[in-house]
C-alpha cells in the first residue's frame, strides 16, 4: 500500500466515529477475517460502523476517493471480493424491536438469527430461522434464504417489509412498497445495490414447535433415507425434514434425520411415525422446544473455521439420487445434507430468484485441511453433483467463491439488478460478496 494511499485511509479515523483497523494495527488480521477461514481476503481497512450515521458518513468518504466498501456484518458467505476494498462490519447495528400486535419486527444490520429468535419467542412469534443461530438475519435475508419454516413461509426475504440504506454516496433512503424496484432487489439480490442498516420483517405465529434430531449408525444409511423420501411425499408445510449423512474425523459414518414441525406434538410423531419401524436411533432429541432453540437441532459451530462446500437443488430423490449419495462412503466430506423444499417456496415471490420450484437441495461439506484434501473435497463435490438430478440453479446462500451470481439468479433478473446498479451506484462503490458484472 503506497504512502499517498495510507494517508488517505488514516483520515477515515476522523471521518466515522466507529473504530478503524488499518494494516499492520493490532487486530487487523483477526477482524479482517471471514466465517470461513478457507477463504483469503485482504481488504485496505476495516471500519466497525458505530451506527447508521456511520456508514453514511463512511460511504461519503468512500465515494468521494473512490474506494469500494464491501459489507460483511459477521463474515459469512465471503467470495474474496474485499481485496482492495474497506471491509465494513455492522456488528454495532443491534437493536431489536418486537411489535406483538402487527407480527413485526425492525432489527439492525448486525442483528444475528439467534438473537431475532429470542426476541421473538417471548411473543409466541418466529421470524424465519436457518440451521445457524450465529448467521445474520439482514446477511441471508439479502441473499434469499433457506428457513427451516420455509416450507411453510417462503424466503426469508420474503419476508422483508422494508429497509433502512444507504446509498453508494451516503444518501439515507427507506425501502418499502412505495419503492418496488429496489425492494425487490433486497429481497435476495445479494446486496450489490445499497447497504442496510435495517430491516422491517414479517413475524409468524409459533405458539407450539416440535423438532429435534434422530441419529442412527450409518449402517442404517439406505433404509433410513428411504423412509425419508416416503415421508417428504405427503409431509404437510408445517413439517421440515433434513436428511444428514455425516462422518467427523476419527468417528464412523451416521445418518440423522433432522425436522421440526409448526404444531403439536403428538402431530408431528404421527406424521414422522415411519421412523419408529426403523432400527432403534442411537440418540433422539425431538421435544416440544422453543424457537430460540431451533440452532441446537444440528449444532452447527458457532466460531469461525475453514469449510468447503457445494450446493445443489435436486429436481428428484430418486433411485438415481440416493445411489449417488449412498453407494459410497461420503468421506473426505463431513457432511451431505438433503432439504426437502416445496411449499410456499414454490409458490410466486416477489425477488430477483422467484420461486423456488425444485423439491430437494443438497449441501456437501468438508474441511480442507492441506491443499490435498481440498482437491480430494472438491472431486467428491463434483462426482455426487455429476450423479445426482440437478437443475443446474442454487439458492444465493449456497454459492461457493468460485460461482457467480448467473448460477442462482434467472437471466432477466441479473438484467433488472445491473439496470439498477447502474442507477443507483454507477461508480461500483458498494461490493457484495458476488458481484453484478462479474
Amino acid at each position: 500500500m503506497t504512502t499517498f494511499v495510507q494517508t488517505i485511509l488514516a483520515q477515515l479515523r476522523t471521518a466515522v466515529r466507529g473504530r478503524v483497523w488499518l494494516p499492520g494495527d493490532d487486530e487487523f488480521d483477526q477482524v479482517r477475517r471471514p466465517w470461513n477461514l478457507a477463504v483469503e481476503q485482504s481488504p485496505c481497512v476495516v471500519v466497525e460502523a458505530a451506527d447508521a450515521d456511520d456508514v453514511a458518513d463512511l460511504l461519503c468518504f468512500a465515494s468521494a476517493n473512490g474506494v469500494p466498501v464491501a459489507t460483511q456484518p459477521s463474515g459469512h458467505g465471503a467470495t474474496g471480493r474485499a481485496e482492495g476494498s474497506i471491509l465494513l462490519r455492522t456488528t454495532c447495528l443491534d437493536s431489536i424491536s418486537i411489535d406483538p400486535s402487527t407480527m413485526t419486527a425492525r432489527i439492525g444490520a448486525g442483528v444475528r438469527s439467534g438473537e431475532l429468535q429470542r426476541a421473538a419467542a417471548e411473543h409466541g412469534l418466529t421470524a424465519l430461522p436457518g440451521s445457524s443461530p450465529v448467521v445474520t438475519v439482514t446477511g441471508a435475508s439479502l441473499g434469499g434464504g433457506l428457513s427451516w419454516f420455509g416450507r411453510a413461509f417462503g424466503w426469508m426475504a420474503d419476508s422483508i417489509l422494508a429497509a433502512d440504506t444507504v446509498l453508494a454516496d451516503g444518501t439515507p433512503r427507506r425501502v418499502d412498497a412505495a419503492d418496488p424496484d429496489l425492494l425487490w432487489a433486497l429481497r435476495g439480490g445479494g446486496g450489490e445495490l445499497a447497504v442496510v442498516t435495517a430491516l422491517e420483517l414479517r413475524l409468524r405465529p409459533a405458539p407450539t414447535v416440535f423438532g429435534g434430531r434422530q441419529l442412527w449408525a450409518g449402517t442404517h444409511a439406505r433404509e433410513v433415507a428411504e423412509v425419508y423420501r416416503t415421508m417428504t411425499e405427503t409431509a404437510p408445510d408445517g413439517l421440515t425434514l433434513w436428511l444428514e449423512l455425516l462422518h467427523f474425523p476419527g468417528s464412523e459414518p451416521m445418518v440423522a434425520i433432522d425436522s421440526t414441525f409448526l404444531g403439536a406434538e403428538h402431530t408431528a410423531r404421527d406424521l414422522m411415525a415411519a421412523t419408529d419401524r426403523l432400527p432403534a436411533p442411537m440418540t433422539d432429541t425431538r421435544a416440544v422446544m422453543s424457537v430460540a432453540d431451533l440452532g441446537q437441532i444440528t449444532a452447527e459451530p458457532t466460531n469461525p473455521g475453514p469449510g468447503q462446500s457445494r450446493g445443489e437443488l435436486l429436481t428428484a430423490l430418486d433411485d438415481r439420487a440416493l445411489d449417488a449419495l449412498l453407494t459410497e462412503p461420503i468421506a473426505p466430506l463431513m457432511s451431505v445434507q438433503v432439504r426437502h423444499l416445496g411449499g410456499a417456496l414454490g409458490q410466486p415471490s416477489d425477488s430477483p430468484h422467484g420461486p423456488l420450484t425444485e423439491p430437494y437441495a443438497v449441501y456437501m461439506f468438508g474441511v480442507p485441511a492441506t491443499p490435498d484434501r481440498a482437491e480430494e473435497i472438491k472431486v467428491k463435490q463434483v462426482d455426487l453433483a455429476t450423479a445426482s438430478p440437478v437443475s443446474g440453479r442454487k439458492p444465493i446462500t449456497f454459492l461457493s467463491p468460485a460461482e457467480r451470481l448467473s448460477d442462482a439468479l434467472p437471466e432477466a433478473s441479473l438484467r433488472r439488478l445491473r439496470r439498477l446498479k447502474d442507477t443507483v451506484d454507477p461508480n461500483r462503490i458498494i461490493h457484495g460478496n458476488f458481484g453484478l458484472s462479474d
